[in-house]
């Protein structure tokens, strides 16, 4: 079995997949389906997000995003896994567009035949999932930051990666060994988000809670799973699996 890390999505996965944007899209996902969500749509723009709504709303559909960390404007929700956490959404789908994490799973879903959502908060559960359905290879896929690699993924896929080799034996690449490394040397989570470059960045507009929130270690047993059965055009089904 292989294990693979790639800082930044790049496509080609024959597998499972893993998509990871700790601050803060895959943990808000987690959050949503924890409150009570049906299933989130991830969309491949705020256009397309907007355009499943319907005019005078009554859908059972709320939308929830950002851009530069803070709310696109006409969506119900930001992207804050603190806001998530306290709300009901029984009933509800929750339609998301996010600066990288919708995109990074966009591209995951071309290719890999699982694809799953993981967070710091779900991480020992989205672990286990994979290892329970991978036939060849786990792609831990980072979102990153603005087409950069982001230190918080990093450390997340680290951690995965950490739980994935206690479960049985991998070939792993160059990816997974950077990860290993970060995970060993960046401290514990909250300090590891604390000092990364977008963590200090949304602590900035006041957004330190979401931060510590995104620290919390395998609090969640969801694991966001993409479905087959979505057949709106430019979204990502996902539901807690």
């Amino acid at each position: 079995m292989r294990l693979r890390v790639d800082l930044l999505p790049h496509g080609n996965y024959p597998d499972v997949v893993l998509v990871i944007d700790v601050l803060r899209a895959t943990t808000t996902a987690v959050t949503y389906l924890e409150r009570g969500a049906e299933a989130l749509l991830l969309t491949a723009s705020p256009a397309v997000a907007l355009g499943l709504r319907p005019e005078g709303g009554g859908s059972g559909l709320l939308l929830g995003g950002e851009r530069g960390g803070l709310p696109i404007p006409g969506f119900d929700f930001g992207n804050s896994p603190v806001e998530a956490a306290a709300q009901n959404f029984t009933g509800k789908t929750v339609v998301m567009n996010t600066t990288n994490g919708t995109g990074a799973a966009h591209t995951a879903a071309q290719t890999g035949k699982h694809i799953l959502l993981a967070a710091l908060t779900n991480a020992h559960a989205a672990a286990r999932r994979a290892r329970a359905i991978a036939t060849e290879e786990i792609a831990l896929v980072c979102a990153g930051t603005d087409e950069r690699v982001s230190l918080e993924d990093v450390y997340a896929a680290g951690v995965l990666a950490e739980y994935l080799l206690a479960m049985g034996e991998f070939t792993i690449d160059d990816g997974a060994r950077i990860a290993l490394t970060m995970r060993r040397n960046a401290g514990n989570p909250i300090e590891a988000l604390g000092s990364a470059g977008h963590g200090a960045h949304l602590a900035s507009l006041g957004l330190g809670e979401d931060v510590r929130y995104a620290a919390q270690l395998s609090t969640s047993t969801l694991v966001p799973t993409l479905t087959d059965s979505s057949d709106l055009e430019g979204a990502l089904r996902f539901v807690a699996g």
